[in-house]
Formats: structure tokens, sequence, C-alpha cells
């Protein structure tokens, strides 16, 4: 097409060339170059491109269908309307490759000179075509810390109405409030007037190692006037003071009086993207509204971290930890108020939880598993422990399960001896709603508790479902119930009316059926990881999964989780509630091409397990 740049036709390809990737990313001035040099074919449903017959040339799908497939009739890929192949790139290292139209097809074609000038001038413009479809789904990036830590306000990190207690008290009364409020240090003061501060190191230096008797005052082992800062300072100026003070604890004070204390474990805790600091403040709380308090930043605490470079996987880990020192804290308040346990227990953590994998907005998915010696009377103070740590889970914003699958139901709150009875009943008869519980159930992991139960629990599930090839297939089956959200052109499949029209939902139809393959295949061979990631490398390290296929569930697992999690973050940054419905038209549109791998991948891999597990079916 060598003509005018200037005809409207010419514009057309131009402008059509602007909205495929990666012409796109190309100067405009290059584009209408591009544009000119376009041949156009047409094919009709069925025709074959093949290397060893066709010129050398890109093309780019403009409407119709086309189907890769290699010598052995295996589908590679199947392209729409804006993206494009080189059937002679595809043909290396894997003899026989054809491209056949599904439907009539109208391609573009960009000659071989042309293509492989702008691939030489062009950087971006050659990764995208050097790379095979599954490689360009790896995005690695490191975490960044937050490089404004520093110039973020003091205020925000405070302690405010630290534990004080007067200048007589004793030196074992001070011990027993500090151990209960679970702090390093107190102020010792007279009304409102600041006298001295008292350490952990204080008691053990100078009140310990002395030899001093308990009952002396903590006026003898304080530290007298401490210094203090300014509640309007900022985090430098506390690192600084502290710093040139060699000192752990700062008293922070507002016109002259004193309203909090912040310590170098609260500067560490500014880092809110560690979940190590997070936690230690969490598990100081002494009741559910404090809590509730801080589980509310959660939201926030995603945005920032996503936007300080840390990557999906990554979050899933750090809110998880926090919902376990959460769990871990309701736990310990409820054993305060109903007295010890009257035997060993452990809490579990199913679904996300167990797996490591939370984000925002997941409910309550968890039991009790109870050593066999409980009583009928025991069983009773494990009710009431359950009811009062599910009750604070929702308070902080872990809603309760829709399907009941919580402590506080008495079916998931049983002896060890029940939970077997339970995983063998199972597997003996795969019911439908027996196989979706057990898709939650064998995710399991100790939250709290004697972890030996949950080990326990653990083998006899593996060794039940490994040996058994129906209950193996039951479970496959329903893994195929859901199929990533792509048509047979490779157009996402969206709702087409309702609350969430031209939306769909990423969790359901992208991130369960890859985690529900994970598990399939860990449970047929015993796999005892729980975590999707730590399942798929095991995996690959039995050798159940080739290097490749496991590289490429996992890339395809971090594009689908990171999309949804960026989704969320522009949720939370426009105030609504974070929620796992994706429009792909707001994607850009490199993207949305990551998104059709990463469903193609998976849907490649149902077909793997339809296969593998045909003769169970």
């Amino acid at each position: 097409m060598n003509a005018d740049p200037n005809l409207p036709e010419i514009q057309s390809v131009a402008a059509f060339l602007r909205e495929c990737l990666p012409f796109g990313d190309l100067p405009e001035a290059t584009q209408q170059d591009t544009a000119r040099r376009i041949q156009i074919t047409y094919l009709r449903k069925g025709e074959q491109i093949r290397a060893s017959s066709a010129p050398y040339a890109l093309r780019i799908v403009r409407s119709g269908a086309v189907e890769l497939r290699s010598g052995d009739q295996q589908l590679l890929d199947r392209l729409g309307e804006g993206e494009s192949f080189n059937i002679h790139g595809l043909d290396v290292g894997s003899e026989g490759v054809v491209a056949e139209t599904i439907e009539d097809t109208l391609l573009y074609q960009l000659p071989r000179a042309s293509y492989e000038a702008l691939r030489a001038q062009f950087r971006d413009f050659d990764r995208h075509f050097h790379s095979q479809r599954n490689r360009r789904l790896r995005r690695a990036a490191r975490y960044r810390p937050d490089s404004n830590l520093l110039a973020q306000p003091l205020a925000n990190h405070v302690t405010r109405n630290p534990l004080s207690l007067p200048p007589h008290t004793s030196l074992q009364e001070a011990a027993r409030a500090m151990t209960e409020w679970r702090v390093s240090s107190l102020l010792v003061k007279d009304g409102e007037h600041l006298l001295g501060i008292v350490t952990d190191r204080d008691l053990r230096s100078r009140a310990l190692a002395q030899g001093l008797p308990l009952q002396n005052a903590i006026r003898d082992i304080m530290s007298p006037q401490p210094k203090r800062i300014e509640l309007d300072a900022s985090v430098f100026d506390a690192v600084l003071m502290m710093t040139r003070e060699g000192i752990h604890h700062l008293p922070v004070q507002e016109q002259g009086k004193v309203v909090g204390i912040i310590t170098s474990s609260d500067l560490m805790l500014a880092r809110q993207n560690d979940p190590v600091y997070l936690v230690q403040h969490l598990s100081r709380q002494q009741d559910l509204q404090s809590l509730a308090a801080i589980t509310a930043s959660l939201p926030a605490l995603m945005v920032q971290a996503i936007q300080g470079g840390m990557r999906a996987h990554q979050l899933s880990r750090v809110l998880t930890a926090i919902s376990d020192a959460v769990t871990c804290r309701l736990i310990e308040l409820a054993i305060e108020r109903l007295g010890p346990a009257p035997v060993p227990f452990c809490w579990l953590g199913f679904g996300s939880q167990g797996r490591g994998e939370q984000l925002i907005g997941a409910d309550q998915d968890n039991g009790l598993l109870i050593d066999n010696r409980a009583s009928a009377a025991d069983l009773d103070w494990f009710r009431q422990l359950a009811t009062f740590v599910c009750d604070g889970l929702n308070a902080c914003g872990y809603p309760y399960c829709n399907g009941k699958v919580m402590a506080t139901t008495e079916r998931w709150r049983q002896p060890l001896s029940e939970w077997r009875r339970t995983v063998d009943d199972w597997a003996f008869s795969p019911t439908p709603e027996a196989v979706m519980r057990v898709s939650i159930f064998f995710d399991l992991r100790s939250v709290y508790g004697d972890a030996r139960l949950c080990d326990q629990l653990q083998r006899h599930m593996l060794a039940r479902t490994r040996r058994d090839s129906i209950f193996q297939a039951a479970l496959a089956a329903n893994v195929l119930e859901q199929t990533p959200p792509l048509g047979i052109f490779r157009r996402f499949l969206v709702e087409r009316n309702g609350e969430h029209r031209d939306e769909f939902d990423i969790k359901k139809r992208g991130v369960m059926p890859l985690v529900d393959l994970a598990r399939v295949h860990a449970l047929a061979h015993g796999i005892p990881a729980v975590n999707t990631r730590e399942r798929l490398q095991q995996l690959v390290d039995a050798r159940v999964l080739t290097i490749g296929d496991g590289r490429n569930l996992q890339d395809a697992y971090d594009t689908i989780q990171q999309i949804r999690v960026e989704n969320q973050c522009r949720q939370v940054s426009a105030g609504h509630s974070a929620n796992n419905y994706l429009n792909p038209d707001e994607l850009p549109d490199l993207e949305r091409k990551h998104l059709k791998d990463a469903f193609t991948v998976v849907h490649d891999a149902q077909e793997a397990l339809r296969s593998h597990f045909r003769q169970g079916f």
C-alpha cells in the first residue's frame, strides 16, 4: 500500500495500528509510515498459513480470528482483532507451526524489511516480539521501600495514652502492669507532671541485676527528666534525637503536656508494609475496639504498599500475617475472659488464610481442632471461644462466611477423631456439596495452638486422598466448573446486565481456577504445601509438572493476582470498597494482553487436567 499518506484508507490503517500492541507506543510519524507499508490480505475460513510457503511478514488480525497450532495439532494460541503473529518466528524450534483461520479473516501484513527495521530501531518493539507469550507474563519488580518515611508526621506513629504510674508504685506492680499492657516502658508521673521513665532495660539492669526488693518504688530505678519531642515533629526528628541520645523510648508532648510515647519499635512500625512491626503493634492491643481501629487502615496500607512497589504475592503474605495476628490476639483476649483451655486445641485457617494468600475483603474461613480428650463440658468452652473470636473478626473487617465455614458451626468445631471421620465421609461419598467444602478445607494451616494436631489431620487427609482416584476425579470435575472468562476469539466474557455489567469476577474466574488446579495435583501426589506458589514449585520438584509448565502457571497466577490487586487499589483510591469485579476495558492495552495470556495458560492447564483424570471421570 504505497500511496499518499493523507488518503482516508491510510489514516484508517494508522488509527487501527495505534490501538494495537506494540504499534501504539511508536512515534506518530513512524505509525504513519508503517501504515503506508501495510499490505492487506483476505482469507476464507479454514485457510492456512505455513512458514514453508507464506512470505515472511508480521500479520495483524484486522477482523476475524486465527488459531496457531503445532505440528502435532496442539493449540498454541487463538488470536482475535488487533493481535499479531509472525509464523516464521513461531516455527523456529517448533517445526510445523501452522496458522489457520477459524472464520473469514482480514489480515494486515507488514513485510519483512519494514518489520525488521522497526525491531532494530525500537527496543521495546523488538522486546515485545522477541519474548514468547508466557514469558511476557513475567513482569519482575523488586520491592521498593517508601523513601518518604522520614518526612512523615510523627503524630501518625505515636502511641497515645501510654501506661503511666505514680512514683511510689512497687517494682512488682510496675512489672505486672507492663506485662498486662504488653509494653516495654512506662511513664512515672505525679498527676500530669512527668518525673521519669522506666523501661524493660531499667528493670533488668537497675532492679533485678542489683538484687533490689520487689517492694521498692519505681522512683529508685527511673531515668529522671527524660528527653521529650513535640507532637508536630517529623519521623526524621525523632530518629535523629533517639540516635544522638542513645535512647529507645521518647515521650511526646503537645503544648507542654505529655500526650504519648514513641519507641524504636514504633518507628520501625512506620514501615507499614513490613508485617513484623504491624503484628507487634496488634499484639499489644487490650480490646476489640483497638484491634478494629488498626485493621480499618488496611485498605490504605494496601494502596501504599502497591504504590511503593510491593508485588501481589508479597502483599498477600503481609495481609495474611495481619489477619493471623488479629486472630491470635482475639483468642488470647477470649482466654483471659474464659480461663485456660481445658485441653489442647488448634485454631485452623482455611481457604486464602490457610494458603497465606489473603487480600482485602476476605471473609472468614476457620475451624477448631480439639484434642480427643475433651469432655462435653470442655466442648462448651470451645463454643464460647469460637463465638468470641468469630464475632471479633467480623468487627475487625473479616465478615462472617456466607457458607458458615467457621468455628461457630459445630461441624467445623470438633475433636481430631471427628475431623478424620469427616474426611473419610467426604472421600467415600464425594457429593458436589462435599467437594465444594473440601476445596476450602484442604487449604488448612495452624494459626494458633497445638500445631501437631493440624499436622496429624493433614497427614490423614493426604493419605486418604492420594490413594482415591475417584475422589481425585470428583475434585478435578469441580475445578473444571469454572473456566477463565475468555470467548472463542480471545474476547473477554463479561456480565451483560445487572450491577456488574461489563465486568467479570477476576477472583472467581481467574484466581480460583488456578488455585484449584494446584490443589488437585498436590492432593493427588501427596504434596503437603498449601500456598499456591509453593505447591507449583513442589509439583515441579516432584516432576508432576514440567519446569516450563510450572513456570507458566506461576507467571499466570502472579499476573492475575497483580491485576486484581491493582484494580482494588484503584477502587479504594476512588473512595469505594475493594471487590473482585474488573472491567477489562479500563485496563491499559498491555495489561489486557497479559491477562488474556494468563487466562489462556489456565485454560490449557484445565484441558490437561481433564485429560489426566479422564479415567476417573
